[in-house]
């Protein structure tokens, strides 16, 4: 039975949808075929010049054609195996190309396929809500005492902000790495913009939850007191997925009175009595590993991205069986912005010798925001 894909937009994501850029009336229309031989074409004429990279929860038409899949994490290190590349075309969102222009060369230039692939997570963390905040934990006294660390999932200026303020990035990947990190510069961290992520992996590390706090950026200091800020280890950004958070404790019933014996794993920016429901959590690479690995004849309830999971259940099929844990195969609709049509054109652009929808990030930005991913790539 074909799985159905329906888009998780919110009202971010709808006010954005007018930015998109029109595609050339050529790129339009095109059939599938056409545009993998042209698109075959256009990378055997770059050679060498190009490296295509693909995120996992890329549409199954896109990522064919990438030269790394991966998450955030890891396609962050393969920028560095391609030192001789002048292009890389990252088919993602925003923020990811950003981080790939922060670790690029001098020499290498960004391409994001569509530059309205954005992410809703990212956009619940504005700069200037994060200099309010600093600003307010300072008047606290408290700013000294805590480190920020800000997911991958966030604008390069908060990246900067947090690399300035000897602070960090992460990835659902070495989140757990990055907290001991955290705790061993300061007592107290800022983890910004999802909660989720960061109230799962400190549990799931030990740290109980009455030593977690949730920073609402819309209310004064966060709406907290200064008590419950003295009493917390975990400073909370109040921020989310919009993909994870459709994942509920009523699917993992449901799925689990469908098929016996079935295990359940889930992404850990899923809300919190999600993970304590499920067997298994951890970034994508480690469900893929977890998947790939498992004994021959075992099922598997995959707490994702739909294409990742549909991806996936072709790959281990018919040995083991693999769902979504959303019957109605949630996707990132941002994501799914980038399109074959849109890889196409950027990359027929660069064989005319033109870059279109390049990502530039300021260099004012730049520095702070390459201390702070350098940071994260060190830690282990």
């Amino acid at each position: 039975m074909p799985m159905t894909f329906l888009p998780v937009l919110n009202e971010v994501e709808k006010a954005s949808l007018h930015e998109r850029q029109p595609l050339p009336d050529a790129y339009l229309n095109l059939q599938d075929e056409e545009m993998a031989l042209r698109i075959g074409a256009a990378r055997a004429a770059l050679g060498d010049r190009l490296v295509i990279l693909g995120h996992h929860y890329q549409r199954d038409e896109v990522i064919r054609f990438a030269d790394y899949t991966g998450d955030s994490f890891k396609l962050a290190g393969a920028i560095a195996n391609h030192p001789a590349a002048d292009y890389i075309v990252f088919c993602g969102v925003h923020f990811m190309a950003e981080s790939a222009d922060i670790l690029a060369l001098p020499h290498q230039r960004v391409i994001l396929p569509d530059l309205a692939a954005g992410c809703s997570m990212a956009d619940m963390a504005p700069a200037d809500q994060l200099e309010v905040c600093w600003n307010e934990l300072r008047q606290m006294n408290l700013a000294s005492r805590v480190v920020p660390v800000t997911y991958i999932n966030s604008a390069a200026e908060i990246k900067s902000l947090v690399g300035e303020n000897g602070g960090t990035v992460c990835t659902s990947s070495n989140a757990a790495a990055t907290l001991t990190w955290g705790w061993q510069q300061k007592e107290k961290i800022l983890f910004l913009p999802d909660q989720h992520l960061g109230r799962n992996t400190a549990f799931k590390m030990g740290m109980p939850l009455d030593q977690m706090v949730v920073w609402d950026p819309y209310e004064p200091f966060g709406g907290l007191t200064r008590d419950q800020l003295e009493h917390a280890k975990l400073i909370l950004w109040k921020g989310h997925c919009s993909v994870h958070v459709r994942f509920t404790t009523q699917q993992i019933a449901k799925v689990r009175a469908e098929h016996p014996g079935i295990t359940v794993i889930v992404h850990p920016e899923v809300p919190f009595d999600v993970l304590q429901a499920a067997d298994d959590s951890g970034s994508t690479e480690h469900i893929l590993k977890t998947v790939r690995d498992a004994a021959p004849g075992t099922s598997w309830a995959v707490g994702t991205e739909v294409h990742l999971v549909h991806r996936l259940a072709e790959e281990v099929a018919p040995g083991k069986t693999v769902v979504s844990l959303d019957q109605f195969g949630c996707l990132c609709s941002t994501m799914f912005r980038v399109s074959p049509n849109h890889l196409l054109w950027v990359l027929d652009s660069l064989v005319d010798g033109e870059v279109v929808n390049e990502i530039v990030v300021p260099d004012e930005q730049k520095k702070w925001a390459k201390i702070a991913l350098d940071r994260m790539l060190a830690i282990r």
